[in-house]
Order: structure tokens, then sequence, then C-alpha cells
């Protein structure tokens, strides 16, 4: 229940505040947000599979957005960050569709 407040206040803060991001970083909030989904996914498919840890969550969110902005830092610092942002992309893509699938068939047994 404390998540579900949280996040709504979260949401609220962010429409009424409308906080704005440093040009250097704005590279890599879409890399961050897509690794936060793979996270939630990959919770959301423990859950179903009754193996959730808040811990492991924790770490997976926080590991997935750290690993995924290094990867496209290095590749900016390379000159290749386009690249490997999409690279970034079609891996974690790849694996919250395949976690998708999965709490697909668990939900409506498909």
């Amino acid at each position: 229940m404390f998540a579900i407040i949280g996040l709504i206040i979260g949401i609220l803060l962010g429409i009424f505040l409308e906080p704005t991001l440093p040009r250097e970083l704005q590279p890599y909030l879409p890399i961050a947000i897509v690794a936060g989904m793979d996270a939630l996914f990959g919770g959301f498919r423990a859950y179903l599979d009754r193996t959730f840890t808040d811990r492991v969550f924790v770490v997976s969110f926080i590991s997935n957005v750290a690993i995924a902005a290094t990867i496209v830092w290095i590749g900016d610092q390379i000159g290749v960050g386009a690249q490997l942002s999409t690279a970034v992309v079609v891996v974690l893509g790849i694996r919250i569709f395949t976690n998708a699938a999965a709490i697909r068939r668990k939900l409506f047994h498909a």
C-alpha cells in the first residue's frame, strides 16, 4: 500500500513541479527508464512466480540503471554513444518482452 501511495505522490510532484533535467544528462534518461522498466517487469514476473524478494528487486533496479547508463556514458566517451544506446535498448527490450510474455502466460494461461 505504501508503494502505491508513494508512486501517486511521486507522479503528482512530477506533474506539478515540472522538474528539468540538465542537458548533459538528457541522453541517459531514456536508457534509465528502459532499464527501470526491465527491473519492474522482472519484479512482477518474480511476484507471480512467488519468488519475489524486495532486496533483489532494489539491487536489480539500481544496478540495471547504473550499468545501462555507464555503458552509454562509455560510448559517449569513445564516440559511439548512439550505437551503444541502441544496443542497450534492444537488449533490455528483449528482456522486457520476454518477461511480458511470461507474465501473460502466467495470468492468462496462454
